[in-house]
């Protein structure tokens, strides 16, 4: 089944103004699917570390961590976790992207109203369905 996700632009060191995309997707896709999806969506470098996680707020200490450590062997969360094992969400809990470590982007994704389609003939998922705002530039030009 194809989901539509809305995914926004919260907080990052170079944010200066509201993003926003809906993007339609397979159901099965992985978080690190989404990962890659989300970098394209922005256009980023796909150059720093990132995670996933499900809190109340960004900031919430309370947190489902969905990141990779390299230390734990084990730990493949990011690679098998899929949307549709994700949602729904417990009460109050949202989903978050954070990339980059440094310079903090955080990103909010929640599905939309619309309900789940079968895939349309002749169309490629992921695909962009609206965009409003302006993209975060990653890395600004410094004069």
């Amino acid at each position: 089944m194809i989901w539509t996700l809305q995914i926004k632009l919260l907080s990052g060191h170079w944010a200066e103004k509201d993003w926003a995309a809906t993007i339609a997707l397979d159901a099965s896709s992985t978080l690190e699917d989404l990962h890659y999806i989300i970098q394209q969506a922005v256009d980023f470098d796909d150059d720093h570390l990132y995670g996933f996680f499900v809190a109340r707020t960004p900031r919430s200490r309370d947190r489902v961590r969905y990141n990779y450590d390299p230390d734990d062997e084990e730990d493949d969360r990011l690679y098998t976790t899929t949307l549709e094992s994700l949602f729904p969400l417990p009460k109050g809990r949202k989903l978050f992207y954070l990339f980059d470590y440094g310079d903090y982007w955080i990103f909010q994704i929640s599905r939309t109203r619309s309900k789940p389609f079968a895939a349309q003939p002749g169309v490629d998922y992921p695909s962009l369905i609206d965009e409003s705002g302006e993209k975060p530039e990653q890395y600004p030009a410094f004069e």
